[in-house]
């Protein structure tokens, strides 16, 4: 990845590891003190979002690593694998969450206190912000990493609106609805295990190298036919490895060429390609003669 795509993912990633802690002990005591269940599973969730943010960031860092005579092709995939693994994290926090709000449900217990309203409401906002901001950075580097950290900070947003909900409701009924903000808790489980499939489906076809970019194969065609000498294009086939692209492309060209001239012309076609498009992490050439 550029070295400027690579610090962007690196500040994003750290932005997501201090803001869970913060949200995390926030959660954590409030749910405590406040005896709602509900805001103690968000802040489970919260803390597991920490380790997932500091996996990413090692991914990030790995993939990074320059390509070597064992890796020609770099450390790239990397980033999916650890993507892999953020989402064991959420299915994990998912399944634990369900478990103990039907423990709760099952026990009886006092009614949430107040102001843990208070708690939840600035901090729903705060976790939608923060999902803006680390999947705009996401989508700026086309890291899958980072993307599915931004998906934890929605999922962290979900839980803590399930968690007002349940609150909310428990408080307004009174007695006899203790359990609501259990409720909302398992019902927030069932999203978190939602938002896990959407996280997993991409980074899974990244590493099939399955076709999902068709706006930049029409880019490429289109920067090619700018080359003085390149008739026209044929196949070109896209696979995506850590924040970067590589292609196979046929080019057309006249067949009455010497070989020296049409080994010129992939060159040039693939200087062009590298300069227009710098999220391409190498081009090869495949020269189409036609008459």
């Amino acid at each position: 990845m550029s070295h400027s795509h690579h610090n962007t993912a690196i500040k994003a990633t750290l932005f997501s590891i201090f803001g869970n802690l913060i949200i995390a002990v926030i959660k954590l005591l409030g749910g405590f003190f406040g005896n709602s269940y509900a805001l103690i599973a968000d802040a489970i969730e919260s803390s597991t979002d920490i380790f997932a943010s500091v996996l990413v960031l090692f991914g990030l860092k790995y993939a990074n690593k320059p390509a070597d005579k064992n890796h020609p092709y770099g450390h790239g995939r990397a980033e999916p694998l650890i993507t892999f693994l953020v989402v064991g994290f959420l299915i994990f926090s998912a399944l634990f969450i369900a478990h103990e709000s039907i423990s709760n449900i099952k026990t009886p217990h006092q009614l949430p206190q107040k102001w843990t309203l208070l708690i939840l409401a600035p901090l729903i906002i705060w976790k939608e912000i923060s999902f803006q901001v680390v999947m705009k950075r996401a989508k700026e580097t086309n890291s899958s990493a980072l993307k599915a950290d931004a998906w934890h900070h929605r999922s962290d947003a979900i839980t803590s609106v399930a968690a007002f909900i349940g609150i909310s409701i428990a408080l307004y009924f009174g007695k006899g609805y203790e359990t609501a903000d259990d409720w909302a808790a398992l019902l927030a489980s069932g999203f978190i295990l939602y938002n896990s499939y959407k996280i997993f489906r991409p980074a899974l076809g990244e590493i099939m190298d399955e076709h999902l970019n068709d706006d930049l194969v029409a880019e490429i065609r289109k920067i090619a036919l700018t080359v003085n000498g390149i008739l026209g294009t044929e196949k070109c086939y896209i696979r995506k490895s850590g924040l970067k692209f590589y292609v196979d492309l046929h080019a057309m060209v006249n067949g009455n060429l010497s070989v020296k001239d049409g080994h010129f012309l992939a060159h040039q076609l693939k200087d062009k390609l590298m300069e227009k498009l710098p999220e391409l992490g190498n081009v090869l050439i495949h020269i189409e003669p036609v008459e």
